[in-house]
């Protein structure tokens, strides 16, 4: 599990609670990024901002691509019968993964896994694991081949 201090880790925490808030009430990305900004930063906890808003701007930016994939890798989940947190999660991830492309696709999963075992219930990070093993699969599937690989190996 990643550290509480780990200022990626966070960061993703951050964009976590900033597009959650956002699909709630903000349509203000910023002001929703600077309200959970002013909670870490009166706590002394260390962050990546520009990964946070790197990741912010660029799942409201592929949303509606995003959301195609999920729907495309999870057919059996319509995208309003999913968590809301869930798919937040899913939604950083996908980015992450095919988007963003700085994060290897292991730690974007590893990342999501962890956060939904920290917010979602009991059931979300087998359910984001399985997404987003789909969306490697077909996505990226030499990196699957990798991701296999590896596994095999430990």
């Amino acid at each position: 599990m990643k550290s509480d201090t780990d200022p990626r880790h966070t960061s993703r925490k951050l964009a976590l609670s900033s597009i959650f808030s956002w699909l709630f009430t903000e349509t203000d990305t910023d002001k929703c990024v600077s309200t959970s900004t002013e909670i870490l930063e009166s706590e002394g906890i260390e962050y990546d901002d520009e990964l946070t808003k790197i990741i912010v701007e660029g799942v409201k930016k592929h949303s509606i691509e995003i959301d195609k994939i999920i729907e495309e890798c999870a057919p059996e989940w319509p995208i309003d019968k999913i968590a809301k947190i869930d798919l937040v999660i899913l939604r950083i991830a996908i980015f992450e993964i095919l988007f963003g492309k700085k994060t290897p696709a292991k730690v974007a999963i590893d990342e999501a896994v962890e956060i939904a075992k920290e917010f979602g219930n009991d059931t979300s990070h087998k359910f984001i694991n399985g997404v987003l093993g789909a969306v490697v699969e077909k996505y990226l599937p030499k990196e699957m081949e990798n991701i296999l690989k590896e596994e095999k190996e430990k």
